[in-house]
């Protein structure tokens, strides 16, 4: 099996939508706690219009998103407080729910996490990877060349 993970941080939604496509992506997972962006293209309705005219579905999974904790140990560039912060996110009911459902949906085709952050290492889309999908082969895609 494999997971892809990509980040829209410095990229537009063309370049995302063109980079899902050439590794043949067809559903997106959007694990953002907060599912809006300032950043044009980004918020979860306007980025699942978009994803759906190129035949890409959409599904928003808030609860695989890291909470304000988690975001600011992120922001500050520490990560082992962002891992031991978003571990306990993945112990609640909803979340336990959410990745069950992701992990069924990831098995039936090609499916990417998604989230704000370019660089996957300081990302929580990458240790959810790591803790749903053990062994899989992970995949990180990049919406543009590195700004």
């Amino acid at each position: 099996m494999e997971i892809f993970t990509i980040g829209y941080e410095g990229s537009t939604q063309t370049e995302l939508v063109a980079a899902l496509q050439a590794a043949g992506v067809e559903l997106l997972a959007d694990i953002r706690a907060v599912p809006l962006s300032r950043r044009p293209g980004f918020s979860k309705n306007v980025l699942a219009a978009g994803l759906k005219e190129v035949g890409i579905d959409y599904v928003g999974l808030k609860a695989l998103g890291t909470p304000p904790e988690g975001r600011e140990a992120a922001r500050k560039g520490d990560h082992d407080r962002l891992a031991e912060v978003y571990a306990g996110q993945l112990e609640l009911p909803e979340a336990i729910v959410q990745s069950e459902m992701l992990k069924e949906m990831a098995v039936e085709r090609p499916t990417v996490l998604l989230c704000f952050e370019r660089d996957p290492v300081t990302c929580h889309r990458s240790l959810l990877a790591e803790a749903i999908f053990p062994g899989a082969k992970r995949t990180d895609l990049f919406a543009s060349p590195s700004n």
